[in-house]
């Protein structure tokens, strides 16, 4: 142990007449700012990261990652739809890190009661699509067997639809649609209810089998509204993007023009909202830094005022300005340690019952979900503590060269 570290512990453990010492109340604060300013920092990180991950889950667990859409309307401004065959399908996944692809297919209908209507989009899916996302949302019922090849003659409403329309699970309720000549009418069976708390999901779909869909809309068995892509990896969605462009402006059998779009593309209010959150944390990171750092070294100068006998006499022993620096280096640095050691503690176990107890909540017409998330990136919070460490002990050393003013024979006479 070198007698710079050995100073430097004594004077943090020193503790003798605290009441005396006007240093110890400074070092306590200077303390609990670093363990606060650390907690807020560690709170604010999983908060956002919680955000982000629970909110792209449900816009990508809704409408995928990716998707190929038609760019060919017909003489309505109507788009046609597109050749989801497994020419498409292979074609997308000579891409790396493509997981799976799913067809779906779109049409507007009119849910009427005796009572009220409502206008929905219907959805059409079949057995190969991912139906954990709706498995994960339905609230009452159950998960309709949708297919491809048959109809099932169910769906699955909102709530909110749901309690608009009058309407429960088991209810049968006739839905009509726009055909070429004439209105179309089809009576359906409300198998589920779910509550994915996204306005723009809730209010306006409806969920029911492709095969159902496609015989509405007058379509061959392998024709779809569009093809969903599914990533391994979100991070990397824009450039498995630009790999599939060579799909992007090709043209199917019937000579429709396939368009490749990003859901951060399609839903782009989302994730620009997303977006501002990421720049809210920042400042917030930076701000509760300076707090830190001020707090930091407030401290240290009233111990350095506090000590300045003991730094005159360690000058007249002989001890260079560059050791006596260390000597309070070292002691700040054991001070931000501890506060950093408290700061992790406190934010980590907010955190933890959060996760585990909601015990905020939020209004979910407003944050698309109904408790305050929690995400946790170790290798994120590591970082936060390093570059905290870091820009503490920058800013120490910086302070510490106060020790070089003054000469010994006028510091001793300090009172």
């Amino acid at each position: 142990m070198t007698f710079e570290l050995f100073i430097a512990r004594r004077i943090y453990a020193d503790k003798a007449d605290d009441g005396e010492r006007f240093s110890r109340p400074a070092i306590r604060v200077a303390m609990f700012g670093v363990a606060i300013g650390v907690a807020v920092m560690l709170i604010s990180l999983c908060v956002v990261l919680g955000f982000k991950h629970e909110v792209s889950s449900k816009v990508t667990g809704f409408g995928g990652h990716i998707q190929v859409l038609s760019l060919t309307q017909n003489e309505d401004y109507e788009m046609l739809p597109i050749i989801t065959n497994d020419t498409l399908n292979q074609k997308v996944h000579r891409v790396k890190g493509i997981t799976h692809t799913q067809a779906f297919a779109n049409k507007i209908g009119i849910l009427k009661t005796n009572e009220n209507f409502r206008g929905l989009t219907f959805k059409g899916v079949g057995e190969d699509y991912d139906l954990s996302f709706f498995r994960q949302s339905l609230v009452e019922g159950k998960m309709p067997q949708f297919s491809a090849k048959k109809s099932s003659n169910e769906i699955l409403l909102s709530r909110q639809v749901a309690n608009e329309l009058g309407v429960k699970v088991g209810d049968k309720i006739f839905a009509y649609f726009m055909g070429e000549k004439s209105m179309r009418a089809r009576r359906f069976t409300v198998a589920g209810l779910f509550v994915t708390n996204m306005n723009d999901y809730d209010k306006n779909y409806a969920i029911a089998d492709i095969f159902t869909v496609r015989r509405l809309n007058g379509w061959e068995k392998d024709e779809s509204s569009g093809l969903e892509i599914s990533v391994s990896d979100f991070k990397q969605v824009d450039d498995l993007t630009k790999q599939l462009q060579f799909i992007h402006l090709d043209t199917d059998r019937n000579g429709v023009t396939y368009g490749v779009f990003s859901i951060k593309d399609l839903v782009s209010h989302t994730f620009a909202w997303l977006a501002v959150l990421d720049m809210n944390v920042v400042m917030i990171l930076v701000l509760m830094i300076l707090v830190s750092v001020f707090t930091v070294v407030s401290g240290l100068l009233i111990v350095m005022l506090e000590r300045i006998n003991m730094i005159a006499s360690l000058k007249v022993l002989g001890a260079t300005n560059a050791s006596i620096r260390k000597v309070f280096i070292h002691f700040s640095i054991m001070l931000v340690g501890r506060g950093l050691l408290w700061g992790n503690a406190v934010g980590l176990l907010f955190c933890l019952l959060q996760q585990q107890f909601r015990l905020m909540s939020l209004d979910a017409s407003v944050y698309y979900i109904d408790a305050v998330p929690i995400q946790f990136d170790w290798l994120l919070i590591f970082a936060l503590n390093v570059v905290t460490l870091l820009i503490s002990a920058l800013v120490i050393w910086g302070s510490s060269h106060l020790i070089s003013i003054g000469k010994p024979a006028e510091m001793i006479r300090y009172e």
